[in-house]
């Protein structure tokens, strides 16, 4: 069984408690929005902008796409906040996370558990009440997927942990869709499935990148359990995966032909790198391949926006 961490802070080298350093007040702002690593949310809100274009064809009400926004940053926010919560003992171990709120000191833990909570409660009636109850649902639904089934049970359990709890970032475009449409369509379900396939090469090229910190801190990543020839192995298959689901949709119908050009142009070349990773896994090679991955999610949304508003009738 996973061990929970102390609801005392502690030092990662003597266990012995730690304090909350005093701040200015705008010090304790930037820690709390640091809290909901904003970063990581700027791709999640792009992909929710294009759930909603996409299912307006291009016109979409600015009240449902700025209530829509500020909901979908406050449920990532909340659930990102509640995973650092959760990730505190190990974030203390590493060397990307150290520097983070809960781990440096600049944020109490209880504090965050309680203002983790309240954005997710906070985003599910903003959507509840000014969007819809299908939006709200899905966006509940994400939010207890990657708090409770990915951070809290399988991050620590299983190296297929990305594969599995990659689900929860899927949801985004989705909730974009049923906000304007209230309804889920097939269109909107290929949407979930081009990032749940996109998730594993992405993260694990990440992973690749600091995999001792994961060793460190005991985190079973595919790259410190199985090793980098196992690892470059599921990306590539996982690249094959997302080409296809990127492609079927036009031999559906469901999209045209710019957005088949589009998923042809990025999606060769992101299978080209996952080839050159798995042949060679040098840093220089996974890094290009970690960055591009994710301005290729950015890209393939934007053709299928486009593609939407003036190809498909």
């Amino acid at each position: 069984m996973r061990k929970q961490p102390s609801s005392v802070p502690v030092s990662p080298v003597d266990g012995a408690p730690r304090s909350v350093h005093s701040a200015s007040p705008l010090k304790t702002v930037l820690a709390y929005l640091a809290l909901t690593k904003p970063n990581i949310i700027v791709l999640l809100l792009v992909t929710t902008l294009a759930g909603m274009l996409a299912a307006g064809r291009g016109s979409v009400s600015w009240q449902v796409a700025l209530i829509t926004l500020l909901a979908g940053y406050l449920c990532a926010g909340g659930a990102s906040t509640l995973n650092s919560w959760l990730d505190r003992d190990i974030d203390q171990l590493m060397d990307r996370t150290r520097k983070r709120p809960l781990p440096a000191s600049r944020v109490r833990d209880t504090s965050a558990l309680i203002y983790g909570i309240a954005l997710g409660a906070i985003s599910i009636w903003l959507f509840a009440v000014y969007v819809n109850v299908l939006s709200a649902a899905l966006s509940a639904i994400a939010f207890v997927y990657y708090v409770f089934f990915y951070s809290w049970y399988l991050k620590r359990r299983t190296p297929q942990n990305i594969v599995v709890g990659g689900a929860a970032g899927a949801f985004p475009p989705l909730i974009g869709w049923t906000a304007v449409t209230g309804t889920l369509e097939p269109a909107a379900v290929f949407l979930f499935l081009i990032i749940f396939f996109w998730t594993p090469p992405h993260a694990w090229a990440l992973a690749l990148l600091t995999k001792e910190d994961y060793a460190r801190a005991q985190v079973p990543m595919l790259p410190v359990v199985s090793g980098d020839k196992e690892t470059t192995s599921q990306m590539l298959i996982y690249t094959w995966y997302m080409l296809g689901v990127t492609l079927l949709p036009a031999a559906l119908g469901l999209f045209g032909w710019l957005y088949l050009g589009s998923a042809l142009v990025l999606g060769l070349p992101f299978l080209q790198m996952a080839y050159a990773v798995h042949h060679d896994p040098s840093e220089k090679r996974v890094r290009r391949l970690y960055k591009y991955s994710t301005l290729y999610l950015s890209l393939i949304f934007l053709g299928l926006v486009l593609d939407r508003v003036w190809f498909v009738g």
